[in-house]
């Protein structure tokens, strides 16, 4: 019985392995190294018989008398059929958790490193707010969020998943970070109209996505976006806990000249606004590459305005500039009903006879 482990670039065959014989570290090394480097990134294919991976990411060869280790720290394969939340993959960026660890104790100090963000709740509580009232035929006064379910993923020490429920929500933080969490849940503590509203969990998006699915009427998602590993795994994640017709929320940073000099070199390196490190600009993305994204992932864009923040009032206002700080609300789009695929159906048929016949084609333009 043959193992076969296809490295290759292009489809090109660079090794076999037997089934039974002893393979090194070394060995498995020299044939990773024969890979091709292509435009800076060391790419291959693996096409595995009938190889498995375990979920501690080791790769084993399977043969009739033995299990022998063959490749260790290899990354996550995943099918382009499989669900996403039946992965290990993980949108979280490990080398992130550091910075936010380390100031998981000053959440709530307003004049400290997270002044910017309880000033941002100035613009992003209404934002939320009016474009959910929108889809709310009635609404208590006072509780004008009652009955929604909202998800605050990266809520951090809970500065907007707070007042979320003081509006009525029922909302639940999530943040990788344990120790923002406890911060989270102790300031929670002192508010008991959100005890029953407000629920805090320490894990990542995708360690929900799973028993969540099609749950929350909305996904809140600010200053988050730019921390992520994999911000496709992440907008599928998303979309996947929205239930049909809800709202996808997004504050976060263009990826401009403009953005690079305030939002890292003065306001980090300069002013000291936000700790230095905190963001990385290789990370940001631009309006029109997100729309990409969202709309791809079956979201449709609402809107999408600009946010300028003032370092020295320290306020918040709207902009039609987006190339700073910038704001999106999307809409996942609703599962098409069983009349709406008939008439599809019908159209797509119209269509391909118009194609195939010139004379229909000109009747139809009639």
């Amino acid at each position: 019985m043959w193992g076969v482990c296809r490295l290759s670039s292009g489809g090109r065959f660079l090794g076999v392995l037997k089934s039974g014989c002893r393979v090194t570290e070394v060995d498995c090394r020299r044939l990773i190294t024969s890979a091709v480097y292509l435009e800076n990134q060391l790419s291959w294919t693996l096409q595995i018989k009938p190889w498995v991976f375990s979920k501690y990411r080791i790769m084993w060869f399977k043969s009739n008398r033995m299990t022998s280790a063959c490749l260790n720290t290899m990354k996550s394969y995943r099918s382009p059929g499989t669900r996403l939340y039946s992965t290990p993959q993980t949108t979280v960026d490990s080398s992130e958790l550091k910075t936010f660890l380390a100031l998981a104790h000053r959440w709530w100090d307003e004049q400290g490193a997270y002044a910017p963000l309880h000033s941002m709740n100035d613009l992003r509580v209404p934002f939320i707010r009016d474009n959910l009232l929108k889809t709310i035929r009635n609404h208590q006064p006072g509780k004008p969020l009652s009955g929604m379910k909202i998800l605050d993923v990266g809520c951090g020490g809970g500065l907007l998943t707070e007042p979320l429920g003081r509006l009525g929500a029922s909302v639940i933080g999530i943040d990788p970070v344990d120790e923002n969490i406890k911060t989270a849940q102790h300031h929670k503590s002192f508010d008991p109209v959100l005890d029953t509203r407000v629920e805090y969990k320490a894990c990542s998006l995708e360690d929900i996505v799973e028993e969540t699915a099609e749950t929350f009427d909305a996904v809140v998602a600010s200053e988050v976006i730019e921390h992520v590993l994999d911000l496709e795994t992440f907008i599928q994640c998303c979309c996947q806990v929205l239930k049909p017709g809800g709202s996808l929320f997004i504050t976060t940073i263009n990826k401009t000249q403009l953005s690079y000099a305030l939002g890292i070199v003065f306001s980090e390196q300069i002013a000291g606004i936000v700790p230095k490190g905190t963001h990385t600009w290789e990370k940001f993305v631009s309006p029109e590459k997100l729309e990409s994204i969202l709309e791809s992932n079956g979201l449709s864009v609402q809107t999408v305005v600009g946010m300028i923040y003032n370092p020295f009032s320290g306020y918040w206002h709207w902009s039609e500039n987006t190339s700073l700080n910038y704001a999106a609300h999307a809409v996942r789009q609703e599962d098409p009903g069983p009349a709406e695929l008939v008439l599809k159906g019908e159209a797509e048929e119209l269509q391909a006879n118009a194609s195939a016949s010139p004379g229909v084609h000109d009747e139809l333009k009639k």
